[in-house]
Order: C-alpha cells, then sequence, then structure tokens
C-alpha cells in the first residue's frame, strides 16, 4: 500500500487492489476535487510495476482534445495509441463531455484491449447502457476534496485552532495549495471559479438549464440552510415570497441536477428503529464548505452548521454512508455506517452548560445498542473524554482520523 499522505493513500489503497484486473476503474466527484492528479498517481504507480506499460491518456479539460467529441472519435484515438506488443492502459478524464463514449468502453472491455481507468463529474456517468452493461465489472470511487488531515498535509500547516478555522473557511479544494496567504484576494477568485465551472458546465449545459437565475437563487437558498430540514414545498413556499413562483417539482429537479453534479450532497432521515428511511424531508450538505462559504459569506454566527457539514464530510471521506437519525422526537446528527457497523455522532459549537451537555449526551444514551457514539465540539481540554459512556472528543481531533 502507498502510504505517502500527499498521494492521498485514502483513495489509492482502495483502488490499487484492482489494477490490472479486468474490471473498470471508475472515478467520480466534483469538478476540481482531485480526480485528474489521482490518476496522474496511478499512472506514476504503474511506471513504477511495469516500465514497458503503454500508458494512452486523455483529458477532455484540455484544448488539445477537443475534437474528440463523440465514441467514433475516442475509438479512433485509443487505436491509433494501442500497442499489441504491450500492457495497455487506458485513461480517460472527465469522459462525460464525450457523446455515448460507453460504446467505445464497452468495445475495449470485452476484448481486453486494455485496463481502463475513466473520470467523471456526474454522478449519471454509469447510468444506461454503460451501467447494464458493466454491472459488477466496474468499482466506483468517489473522490472528495482534501480532508483536514489532508489539507495540513497539502497546505505545510501544524495541527492547531488557527488551521482548523483556516479549513471550516477555506475548505479542502486541492487548488488551494497555490495561495498560502487565506487573506488573499486570488483565493476568493479561485473559489468562484470553480462555483462558475461547476454550475455553468455540470448543471446549466449538461441539463439545459434556462431559469439560470432561479438555480443562482436555490443555490444560495441551500447554502443559508446547510444542514437544515429542506423540503420542496418550503423552498417553493420561501420562492413565492420572493415574488418567485416556481413548482415543487421544479425545485426537486434542480436539487437533483446540482447534487449529481456533486456541489451538494441530500442526506436523507433513517429511523434508528427498524432502519426506514423517511420519504420526505432532507437535508443538504455542501461538497466542500469553501464553496459554501464563498456564495454567502463566512460568518462565526453559522459555525455549528459548518462544524456539521465538516464532520458530514469526514465521514463520506471515511466511507461511511450517512443519514440524519430519528428516534421518536430525538435526532442525532449523524447515523453512519460502513461495512455492517454503525457509529453515531452529534455535533455543537460548545457544550456551554448542563442543559446543552443533557440535550446532546442525552440523544445519544436513549439509543438502546452497544454501537460507538461520539459527541464532537470546539471545548477546549481539560473536558472529560467520556460523559455516561459517550466519547467526547474536539472537532479537529475527530477530523484529523479515519475512523
Amino acid at each position: 500500500m502507498i502510504n505517502c499522505t500527499k498521494n492521498r493513500p485514502v483513495y489509492l489503497n482502495r483502488i490499487l487492489p484492482h489494477i490490472d484486473k479486468h474490471i473498470i476503474k471508475v472515478l467520480v466527484g466534483l469538478r476540481r476535487s482531485g480526480k485528474s492528479f489521482m490518476m496522474l498517481n496511478l499512472m506514476d504507480y504503474i511506471r513504477t510495476k511495469n516500465s514497458d506499460a503503454n500508458i494512452v491518456y486523455l483529458n477532455k479539460e484540455h484544448y488539445e482534445f477537443d475534437s474528440i467529441r463523440n465514441y467514433h472519435d475516442l475509438q479512433a484515438f485509443f487505436d491509433a495509441k494501442y500497442r499489441n506488443d504491450k500492457k495497455n492502459y487506458f485513461f480517460i478524464d472527465e469522459i462525460q463531455e464525450i457523446e455515448e463514449f460507453e460504446k467505445c468502453i464497452r468495445n475495449i472491455f470485452s476484448k481486453k484491449l486494455a485496463d481502463i481507468y475513466i473520470s467523471g463529474s456526474n454522478s449519471e456517468i454509469l447510468s444506461g447502457d454503460l451501467a447494464s452493461l458493466l454491472s459488477g465489472r466496474f468499482i466506483e470511487v468517489r473522490i472528495h476534496p482534501l480532508s483536514y488531515a489532508e489539507f495540513l498535509e497539502f497546505m505545510n500547516l501544524p495541527d492547531s485552532n488557527e488551521s482548523f478555522y483556516r479549513y471550516l473557511k477555506q475548505g479542502g479544494m486541492p487548488g488551494l495549495v497555490n495561495f498560502k496567504d487565506e487573506n488573499s484576494t486570488p483565493v476568493a477568485d479561485y473559489l468562484k471559479g470553480v462555483i462558475s465551472t461547476v454550475l455553468l458546465k455540470d448543471v446549466v449545459k449538461r441539463y439545459n438549464i434556462r431559469n439560470v437565475s432561479f438555480l443562482e437563487k436555490l443555490v444560495n437558498f441551500l447554502s443559508k440552510n446547510t444542514g437544515s430540514l429542506v423540503s420542496a414545498k418550503n423552498i417553493s413556499d420561501f420562492l413565492k415570497s420572493q415574488k418567485i413562483n416556481i413548482s415543487p417539482n421544479i425545485v426537486l429537479n434542480y436539487i437533483s441536477n446540482i447534487c449529481n453534479a456533486y456541489f451538494i450532497n441530500k442526506v436523507s432521515r433513517i429511523e434508528i428503529v427498524g432502519r426506514k428511511i423517511f420519504e420526505i424531508g432532507d437535508k443538504y450538505y455542501f461538497e466542500d464548505v469553501g464553496l459554501r462559504n464563498t456564495l454567502v459569506g463566512y460568518n462565526r454566527e453559522d459555525i455549528s452548521m459548518l462544524l456539521e457539514n465538516v464532520v458530514y464530510n469526514h465521514l463520506r471521506i471515511a466511507g461511511y454512508t450517512v443519514y440524519v437519525g430519528k428516534q421518536g422526537v430525538k435526532e442525532i446528527d449523524f447515523f453512519a455506517e460502513k461495512d455492517g457497523e454503525v457509529i453515531y455522532v452529534q455535533v455543537c459549537y460548545l457544550l456551554s452548560g448542563e442543559k446543552v451537555m443533557e440535550r446532546e449526551f442525552g440523544n445519544l444514551l436513549a439509543i438502546a445498542d452497544n454501537y460507538k457514539k461520539y459527541v464532537v465540539s470546539m471545548d477546549e481540554t481539560p473536558f472529560p473524554n467520556t460523559w455516561k459512556g459517550i466519547e467526547h472528543k474536539h472537532v479537529k481531533d475527530f477530523c484529523r482520523d479515519i475512523i
């Protein structure tokens, strides 16, 4: 296994066991989150193991590949680079930009012409014919922006409250490594550029969105209501109060489009006893808090919702499927499941008194099972590591470790 942190081992170690296996490796995630970086690292790794490997690479974000527009072009490109006397590896970055790419991938895969790696910035990349054909023949690895631990490593920062607040403000888009001054105007310009690219390329262009003004208002609404229970109807009602008449169905379609671009994540509620998933009343968290803050500004009054968002992102990076937990009238911030194991997490800014402690710890104490339970906050030591058997962690410590 690779253990160089700057090589993002969390993801590399998920992919490496599948190299040279007859299975397609699919990297998905928010645009600019590091998928291209991961592909370059994989190519370097392959070269170290096989110096004679024939690696064919195509990145649809590079202008020299503009002429590759459909599956015919893609097949012709591969055929021109293919070597029948070598082991071939085919890497295609942002493959969703190529029309009917699945026909070429199906051909190469079925003939075992190359070990295939593809990336995309839309969750529908493996929908339709390709998904049907490749059922059981691909692995999908979600690439997220930098975790807190990666942020410290990439930015060469110490693990401190100051560094964590910087992460809480700027987020973890890998391109931040080019901006060492956290207050520099270029940081804001960079993050605005990411937002513009994602919304225009992966939402407006892909889904032929006509009402761009409404899309922007919707994204801003979700920014201001991060981690709050949201329904299409209450969004529609809010918009009506702003003299905007949009039906709940259109609201749902737009939200789905934004989620498909990995810009925001929908988190459903689940009944802890019985595991029933509620059909209405979801929460939404941003894939990167820096992008959220760029949309509506960073305000210390929003710190509770930002902490929730960062903890949610950390759980996803660690490989958990995450829900909002519900037990009667009590709510658990996160019910997280991985490999049959569950953890419960409550997030708050400060445990400022007995009443707050009873609420945060009490909700977890009411759960009658033996799975791990955490309360995470920004409280400094000295503070008990456990309270009535529930583990307490400083949020930066919780987000520094892969659980």
